[in-house]
């Protein structure tokens, strides 16, 4: 009889990269590990998933709604229903608010429970200048979210710095797995004359700090463009700014797309311009593809992905200036950017899904061998 795994997320109806990690994940541990797998999410109701689950998955999803009260109240009640009726032999929560964080404690768990963090804690910070009040919430929820943190067997964080963020005993540390690693033939050439980026319009993205920083890219290199790929939000403002700064002529706004694949392999360079990160996952698609990525060094992420000038390139965390010319610099060293790029997908295969898949599947025996 199949072992249960059962994640409890939101919904996983969007482009992120929680959803294709959760589809590569559950997908993975069904079609190899034999695992039963269940997600519970929360008003997604009928609509379909981005990305590709298996069809052996079970989904189940909770409506909620009204004032704070009644929305968890009748959260906490689909929860205990839906886990009285599976009878999950290990639990995985991938809900990075607080309500997902005190799970173990409201619904007093009846097996092993595994908490999944995503983001970097500096999600909080909305912006560069937070007022003291909002430094003191801030401050709080940090608290509360290891008091949280603590109630689980295991608290999972996707790099070794983000560890750091952490004030907890049960960390362990699991990268996400590659979406996909296409045959030799089908990389980038890494000869188009393409820039690219791929994340929603955020203050977290950066794409400000990019922008700016294209403005001295493209004034020695007109020919090139740089394509964003990602939600658009126009009250962060990006287009405007882009229009501002006259470079709107050079830069592509993209609403996500699924065959993002067919865009790496397009590009012959990847930028990452984000003030932080949970891990960096489009970093190691787009070193699938051979491409050679640039990337602010910010917590946490990229420089457990990234080897400067090995297989990418890192960059102090908000200079401008130095991110131009970085970009520049692998412009116009064609064998640079190829040298960069081939380590890169070379050094990537560490994160294939039959590798950290497995991870998951040692953690699950070992907890579910601990319980019984």
């Amino acid at each position: 009889m199949p072992q249960k795994v059962l994640y409890i997320t939101n919904a996983i109806s969007g482009p992120g990269g929680l959803e294709r990690v959760l589809s590569i994940k559950a997908s993975y541990l069904v079609e190899h590990f034999n695992y039963e797998v269940h997600i519970i999410t929360i008003n997604q109701n009928s609509t379909d998933t981005f990305y590709k689950f298996h069809p052996n998955i079970s989904q189940h999803d909770i409506l909620a709604s009204g004032n704070p009260i009644k929305y968890f109240t009748t959260y906490l009640k689909s929860i205990k229903r839906y886990i009285k009726i599976i009878k999950p032999d290990v639990i995985s929560v991938c809900d990075d608010g607080l309500k997902g964080l005190f799970l173990p404690l409201f619904i007093r768990k009846k097996c092993p429970m595994i908490y999944e963090r995503h983001v970097s804690k500096n999600i909080e910070i909305k912006n560069d200048n937070n007022s003291v009040f909002q430094k003191l919430l801030t401050f709080i929820k940090f608290k509360l979210m290891n008091v949280g943190g603590s109630f689980y067997d295991k608290f999972i964080v996707l790099t070794n710095g983000n560890k750091n963020e952490w004030n907890l005993n049960n960390l362990e540390v699991i990268p996400n797995p590659l979406s996909f690693f296409p045959k030799e033939t089908e990389i980038s050439s890494l000869e188009s004359k393409r820039v690219i980026t791929v994340g929603k319009h955020s203050f977290q993205k950066g794409y400000d700090r990019l922008i700016r920083s294209w403005k001295k890219v493209i004034s020695n290199h007109p020919d090139w463009t740089l394509d964003i790929y990602g939600t658009i939000n126009e009250h962060v403002g990006l287009e405007q700014l882009a229009i501002g700064l006259g470079v709107d002529n050079s830069i592509n706004f993209f609403q996500p797309v699924k065959n993002i694949q067919d865009k790496y392999k397009e590009s012959s360079i990847y930028v990452m311009s984000s003030r932080y990160e949970g891990f960096g996952m489009v970093l190691i698609e787009a070193m699938a593809y051979g491409v050679p990525c640039i990337s602010f060094d910010c917590p946490y992420g990229p420089s457990d992905i990234i080897q400067d000038n090995k297989n990418g390139i890192l960059v102090e965390n908000g200079d401008i200036n130095a991110l131009s010319n970085q970009i520049s610099k692998l412009i116009t060293d064609v064998n640079l950017r190829k040298s960069l790029g081939k380590e890169a997908r070379n050094d990537v295969e560490d994160f294939l899904p039959n590798k950290i898949v497995a991870k998951w599947h040692s953690l699950f025996q070992s907890l579910i061998s601990t319980a019984t």
